[in-house]
Parts: C-alpha cells; structure tokens; sequence
C-alpha cells in the first residue's frame, strides 16, 4: 500500500490542490485496502471450501469448531486491513499539494 501511496503521489496532491480534505483522500486510501482485503478474503474462502470438500479429516471437527476459527480469522482480516493501510492513507492525507506537484 505504502509504494502505492508513492506512485500515486501526483493524483493525491490534485486532489487536494482542487479542495480534497484530508479526511477524503484518508478514507479513499482505507477504501482501496478495503477492497483489496476483501478480494483476498473471498479467495481464501473459496481455499478454504475446497480443502473442506477435498478432505475427509475436517468431517471429524465439530461444527462450531469451524465457525469459531472463521470468526476469528474474519476479525484478523480486518484488523490486518486497518492495519497495512492506516500508515499509507494517513501519510497521502499529510501531502501538501505544491510538494506534491513538484515530485516529479
């Protein structure tokens, strides 16, 4: 997220040059983890129903056994969410918009 942030450092200073609060460009940053964390979510889920399908041993584990863990994971996809793009998004919202177009 944070080489993102970088290579998007032009796009982010226009924004705010043309009125963006720090507030938005924070959110649309957040918003791009988000996506990203979900698109990854879904493939693990998917993973994770098809080893369910292909093993037989899982059969053995008891039903809220295996709600317990997804709820645990599901937790830690979110935290992990917030966590690898607060640092980026509040870093994009801290950009002054001249510097920002002097970058390059």
């Amino acid at each position: 997220m944070a080489c993102h942030r970088r290579r998007r450092v032009n796009e982010i200073g226009i924004r705010m040059a043309l009125g963006a609060q720090a507030s938005q460009v924070l959110l649309m940053i957040l918003r791009e983890t988000a996506w990203l964390a979900a698109i990854g979510v879904g493939t693990g889920l998917g993973a994770a129903l098809l080893a369910h399908a292909i093993c037989p041993l899982n059969a053995l584990r008891p039903e809220a056994d295996r709600f317990t863990h997804a709820r645990g994971r599901g937790i830690a996809a979110v935290c992990h969410c917030y966590v690898a793009g607060w640092g980026p998004a509040n870093k994009a919202s801290l950009i002054q918009p001249m510097q920002a177009l002097r970058h390059e």
